[in-house]
């Protein structure tokens, strides 16, 4: 059965972000996910650019939906309680709720967010904190998701977080083939920069090389040291600017590629889980077993069995 997304196009919705969504999720010839737009009320709503968008559902949408997406939207007032128990009320049932930019401070104003991380755009992200001093706002990720909870930040990060989303529902195969689609990168971590600092920028082309050189040895043991060697820099340049380019430690990277090809591997291979283990420089099974719960909370056979192409 297809997992069903709606999205919540709250009054001036940013097009941009809605037109994310429906990219993602909205393809007709695809069989994954079914698509829908809801507003509050079932009317023709007017986005942030100045035209309005019709043929519509009402909220009654949301009570049919797997995941809800609320869209960015400006200026963004908190919505009427109706709508927010609306979305409570989807989430007690279990249903998925996230947000791409601004449509956070909707999300934020069900208090589905207190207690958690969230981010938003960066450029509202102190707005963000400052309303809803409950949460604790990161302004410098592309997303962060909690499960039945996600938030992503503005514009292209909106496409990264529906990509994640996909992943964890279908797979890396099913994921990838909606980024080729979409003619997009497959997968930017959650925890990557939302954006470059000046001093950082000069890097830039020079970690692409690095982090395709790091991807074709992942069998081998790579350190810090051989990381600095390989792009030319001092270790202690080498672990600064990868964090400000990257968003996560040389470590933690080279990490989070092991546990994906290793995905990858299991999808698309009849290999042992040991042998996969081992190509990817995870070493033992176990330790593949580890960082896939750890991850996304499945073991590499229950991944193998509900994500493998034949």
């Amino acid at each position: 059965m297809p997992h069903h997304v709606v999205a919540l196009a709250l009054p001036g919705v940013v097009a941009f972000d809605l037109s994310t969504v429906a990219q993602v999720f909205g393809h007709p010839a695809e069989e994954e996910y079914t698509f829908a737009v809801s507003t509050p009320g079932g009317d023709d709503v007017m986005t942030s650019s100045g035209f309005s968008i019709g043929t519509v559902h009402d909220l009654d949408a949301l009570a049919h939906a797997d995941t809800i997406i609320i869209p960015g939207y400006r200026p963004y007032p908190r919505p009427h309680e109706s709508t927010l128990k609306v979305l409570r009320d989807a989430h007690q049932r279990g249903t998925r709720v996230a947000s791409v930019c601004t449509g956070a401070f909707a999300l934020a104003a069900t208090g589905l967010l207190d207690g958690l991380t969230a981010t938003t755009h960066w450029q509202d992200a102190m707005e963000l904190q400052r309303l809803y001093p409950d949460i604790t706002v990161q302004p410098d990720v592309l997303y962060v998701d909690h499960g039945q909870v996600a938030t992503s930040a503005g514009v292209a990060a909106g496409i990264d977080l529906c990509l994640h989303l996909a992943r964890r529902d279908f797979g890396e195969r099913a994921a990838t083939r909606i980024a080729r689609r979409m003619v997009v990168p497959p997968h930017r971590a959650g925890g990557q920069a939302q954006y470059i600092e000046p001093a950082a920028a000069p890097t830039t082309h020079g970690f692409a090389e690095l982090a395709a050189w790091i991807v074709d040895h992942l069998d081998q043991s790579l350190t810090v040291a051989d990381l600095a060697r390989q792009a030319h820099l001092s270790e202690r340049q080498l672990a600064r600017r990868f964090v400000a380019e990257m968003g996560q430690t040389p470590l933690q990277w080279i990490l989070h590629q092991r546990v994906l090809a290793a995905r990858h591997l299991l999808e698309n291979s009849h290999l042992p889980v040991d042998v996969i283990a081992q190509r990817t420089g995870l070493g033992t099974a176990s330790t593949l077993r580890r960082h896939l719960r750890r991850e996304i909370n499945v073991t590499p056979t229950n991944y193998r069995r509900t994500f493998r192409a034949d």
